[in-house]
């Protein structure tokens, strides 16, 4: 399997008054980012910021859309039409990008969030939505997405270049779908138990399933979420763990455009 893998992590998520995660230790472990765009967290000083950060840490930025849902922070589903999905991402999309054109970085990627993400997994309107916005924005940006999804399946007919993204301190069915996290054991705190599981992610191609069995995929990056209270010491652990197997840690490659 690969030996090499990109380390993302969702940030820029704080808004307002209100303050979460530990970007700025937190992105001195990885390789990209993936930058709330101001409708499930975020506002436009703290994407401003978080670009700053981003930049200064030579680290490949993304933009995170999801859901106009600032109190659920994305993660209950929207009963939206198709047309307002792919307004609402390309809207998030334009507003990230063009704040990174004037920090003077460019946008590498994008990825979507939450409960719009679990959506486009097995609704094939929303997976079409945001692939097309995706692709509208820019041809060749890459949609990084959770394999064996609709999302995949979808972006990969409209020809959006797509790359393949699993996460270590979060739980998986036997489907590939991620564990629903009222599910216990649905997320780990554990920053060795994380670490353990980036290694087999990465060097394997698999991971032990919460309802038993095994879900195999391939890893082009590993994502930490930002808001998990262990993110720096997961982050940090994951990438001691894979750099001792021999995995380089680097930014993934830009896949070509069908």
């Amino acid at each position: 399997m690969s030996r090499l893998v990109d380390l993302n992590a969702d940030v820029g998520e704080s808004f307002g008054a209100w303050s979460l995660g530990d970007d700025a230790r937190l992105v001195a472990l990885l390789t990209s980012v993936n930058v709330a765009c101001g409708f499930h967290a975020g506002d436009p000083l703290t994407i401003q910021r978080t670009l700053g950060l981003a930049r200064d840490h030579d680290l490949g930025i993304g933009a995170h859309p999801g859901f106009p849902d600032l109190q659920g922070f994305g993660r209950r589903v929207l009963e939206a039409t198709p047309e307002q999905v792919y307004a609402d991402v390309l809207y998030q999309i334009s507003a990230v990008s063009g704040m990174a054109r004037t920090a003077g970085v460019a946008l590498r990627h994008v990825k979507a969030h939450g409960a719009l993400s679990t959506r486009a997994w097995t609704h094939a309107p929303t997976a079409v939505a945001i692939a097309q916005a995706v692709r509208d924005y820019d041809r060749a940006l890459p949609l990084v997405v959770l394999p064996a999804t609709l999302l995949e399946t979808e972006a990969r007919a409209l020809g959006v270049p797509v790359v393949l993204e699993t996460f270590p301190e979060r739980a998986y069915l036997r489907d590939g779908r991620l564990a629903p996290r009222a599910l216990a054991g649905s997320s780990i705190h554990d920053p060795h138990e994380a670490a353990r599981r980036a290694v087999m992610l990465v060097t394997e191609g698999r991971i032990e399933a919460i309802d038993g069995g095994y879900f195999e995929c391939r890893t082009d990056t590993l994502c930490i979420h930002g808001d998990n209270p262990n993110a720096v010491e997961i982050a940090r652990a994951v990438r001691a763990a894979l750099e001792a197997s021999g995995v380089t840690i680097a930014p993934f490659s830009v896949p070509e455009t069908a």
